[in-house]
């Protein structure tokens, strides 16, 4: 019986485009070395990458609306700290006396305003079905305690629809086996009924070497979609029922803006009626602000896979990790950050 390895190295079918949607997939397969072992035909695209990596501008200008003209206290995961805005970034905010702070969990924000019950506390809900149950801990929390001045500033993202939206863009998917133990591997069987081809993958070199011999031997062997769940000692068929419940209690399906991709019906989530009085933008009447990205920085056709990062003309000369442009090199988990750090 070949090996992983055997099998992607004598793969001789047809031309194979397979996105990796998670940054960590991104990184780990430029760190293992594992693009270098690919045959011709098999080219890996970079897709969503990370939540920072598809927070539009127009988000990062509500937050910094917040901390300038209503004088909230930011709480917010570090990445998102340099993630620009159509004026600036968060970074450049607090340089202009903005009140801005890293914290590792929501729960911390939590924590933080309720020693300082003067100030507004508004945490950056920002992520992927994977951190939405710890936001919506935070809030029932903060509820249970009659923490009033605490508040999140949702732009939470659900993974599904991106799929769809970005199936044309792809043979396959290497889908991220976090989400999936979430949210279950149904969805996956929903989407190989509408022709999309994807295999759930861990994270170590030997699991994403699995997933892609796997892609690889459907591909060679048979033209129809095809799906694999590879990652079934964590992601079950059922995902994690408890977190689900816990989301479905909290938050609400709504329309979501994202970077690159536009606005996708159904993909976002907001904190329900119930939970309302914790929503920031219903909090300070904060509109939704459409925001402009910076007009050379190309990382809405990255995170499409329609071009490469160093495709962009910004890319390591303009925008790199010390300063950078765009989203998609702020991220530890975006894909200009790998390529710049791996693959130049």
């Amino acid at each position: 019986m070949k090996s992983p390895r055997e099998i992607i190295e004598s793969y001789s079918g047809r031309p194979l485009r397979i996105m990796e949607v998670c940054g960590t997939h991104t990184h780990e397969i430029f760190r293992c070395g594992i693009r270098k072992i690919l045959p011709p035909q098999i080219e890996l695209i970079s897709g969503p990458g990370c939540p920072v990596c598809v927070t539009p501008p127009g988000y990062i200008d509500s937050a910094i609306e917040l901390a300038l003209e209503h004088k909230a206290l930011i709480c917010t995961f570090g990445d998102l700290i340099r993630v620009p805005g159509s004026r600036m970034s968060l970074a450049g905010a607090r340089s202009q006396g903005a009140a801005v702070k890293a914290v590792y969990t929501p729960l911390d924000a939590v924590e933080i305003a309720k020693e300082n019950p003067d100030k507004e506390v508004v945490f950056l809900a920002v992520g992927f079905e994977t951190t939405v149950p710890s936001a919506c801990l935070a809030v029932k929390h903060a509820e249970s305690e009659g923490i009033k001045n605490f508040s999140l500033l949702t732009s939470n993202k659900t993974m599904p629809d991106a799929y769809r939206a970005l199936g044309n863009c792809a043979d396959a998917f290497l889908y991220p086996g976090h989400v999936h133990t979430i949210i279950g591997s149904s969805i996956c069987l929903e989407l190989l009924k509408g022709g999309i081809s994807g295999v759930v993958a861990g994270f170590q070199a030997d699991e994403l070497l699995t997933a892609l011999a796997v892609i690889a031997h459907h591909a060679d062997n048979s033209s129809e979609a095809f799906f694999e769940n590879c990652y079934k000692r964590i992601a079950r068929d059922e995902g994690n029922p408890a977190a689900m419940r816990l989301i479905n209690e909290v938050m609400t399906s709504c329309d979501a803006e994202w970077r690159g991709l536009g606005v996708i019906p159904g993909s976002g989530l907001k904190l329900n009626a119930t939970y309302a009085a914790f929503d920031a933008r219903l909090k300070f009447n904060v509109p939704e602000c459409s925001g402009t990205p910076h007009a050379g920085c190309r990382c809405g056709e990255i995170l499409k896979g329609l071009l490469k990062p160093e495709d962009c003309p910004l890319f390591g000369k303009v925008c790199t990790p010390v300063n950078p442009v765009g989203a998609c090199m702020v991220s530890h988990e975006g894909s200009c950050s790998a390529y710049y750090q791996y693959g130049r």
